[in-house]
């Protein structure tokens, strides 16, 4: 194989590849990346056996070949090179070896026979539709700070991508919770999505995922299994594995009928949740609510390391409420509000709350309260 590929394209495909890669491996070809050049074109392959990426970029290929080399050792060397260098790629395949060219500098990497490397399995998608990115990109990012984290409740580590009845109609919608705080977000369904089953989409594939995201005029090819997930954009395939669990039944925990309802200014809420939490005590980020008419004061109470107040101006008319709160939770929820306004909906203190954006009822966010 020899090819010669422009610095920037092969950066941001090996990038893409490298960031798959788990950094302690115990099967060494899983360190690697799969270089496949032929016709005009090249291909990144990586995997950690649950995640597969492939990224292609255009290159000029001089000899058509395949080979593996260290995803992290080649990024690096990618990283170091200067803008707007030609890099040249040399694989001698009798050697073991690959070189590297570009200007002056000469780097020479150890490679592994592309035989040894892992190819997921085709799955037969029984659902493919396709999505604007901004769409999906809003689905995940406004769930996925709910992903649990605690790995014995393996079927909560991701986010539940599903088709839902919305309130005017079918949509396609992302859920996230890990017991104390939940998300759901709902997008207009789209055409070929109706069959889709539901699948749970493991947190590291999210970030992942979330990287092919940024261009706001791409659409995304999405194919779904019961087994696997599919994301696609011309130059890059990121196919997963699904995580084999049943997610919770999570509309029990979204309350209905909270009748006491508080709007305030988000990005204040959260600017004043975050100076008075800066008290509190590292274990418990308890943070208390004082609700009164249009008024409403966040306290802290450490004994240990102090006491904090702040007084804000809300729209409230319902009877006085004190109410706490793990301040962390509130700032993560606080923080997904894109409008000027967050809706805080109350039953009593011991009851989940409920957050809205506004008018808007296609994000919902739940949060569980504590003592204080």
């Amino acid at each position: 194989m020899k090819i010669s590929i422009e610095r920037g394209a092969l950066l941001k495909a090996v990038s893409q590849a490298q960031s798959v890669v788990e950094r302690r491996n115990t099967i060494p070809i899983l360190a690697n990346v799969l270089i496949e050049a032929e016709g005009e074109s090249v291909s990144f392959r990586a995997t950690d056996l649950d995640i597969e990426v492939v990224d292609r970029a255009l290159a000029q290929v001089e000899r058509a070949g395949a080979t593996t080399v260290s995803a992290v050792v080649l990024h690096e060397i990618v990283r170091k090179l200067p803008d707007g260098a030609l890099v040249k790629l040399t694989d001698d395949g009798a050697a073991g070896r690959l070189t590297v060219e570009a200007g002056r500098s000469n780097f020479t990497l150890a490679t592994l026979p592309r035989e040894d490397f892992p190819v997921m399995a085709n799955s037969e998608y029984s659902s493919n539709f396709s999505a604007p990115a901004p769409v999906l990109r809003r689905l995940f990012d406004k769930s996925k700070f709910a992903i649990s984290t605690e790995e014995t409740r393996y079927y909560l580590n991701g986010v539940y991508m599903h088709v839902a009845d919305g309130e005017s109609g079918r949509v396609l919608r992302c859920v996230a919770t890990d017991g104390h705080r939940l998300a759901r977000i709902d997008a207009d369904l789209p055409a070929g999505a109706e069959t889709m089953p539901g699948v749970i989409v493991p947190r590291k594939t999210v970030g992942e995922m979330r990287k092919l995201l940024d261009d706001d005029d791409m659409e995304i090819a999405v194919s779904v299994s019961e087994t696997k997930v599919r994301f696609a954009t011309p130059d890059i395939t990121l196919t997963s594995k699904v995580i084999d669990g049943t997610f919770p039944d999570y509309a029990r925990v979204i309350p209905v009928g909270n009748p006491r309802k508080m709007e305030v200014d988000a990005a204040e809420f959260a600017r004043a949740v975050d100076r008075v939490a800066t008290v509190s005590s590292e274990r418990s980020r308890a943070v208390k609510l004082s609700l009164d008419e249009d008024r409403l004061v966040l306290s802290v109470n450490a004994p240990d390391s102090g006491a904090a107040e702040e007084e804000l101006s809300v729209a409230y008319g319902d009877e006085k409420l004190e109410i706490g709160f793990n301040a962390k939770y509130l700032l993560e929820i606080a923080s997904q509000v894109d409008r000027e306004n967050a809706v805080f909906m109350f039953n009593s203190s011991g009851d989940p709350t409920l957050m809205r954006e506004g008018s808007d009822t296609s994000a919902v966010y739940v949060v569980m309260p504590m003592r204080v």
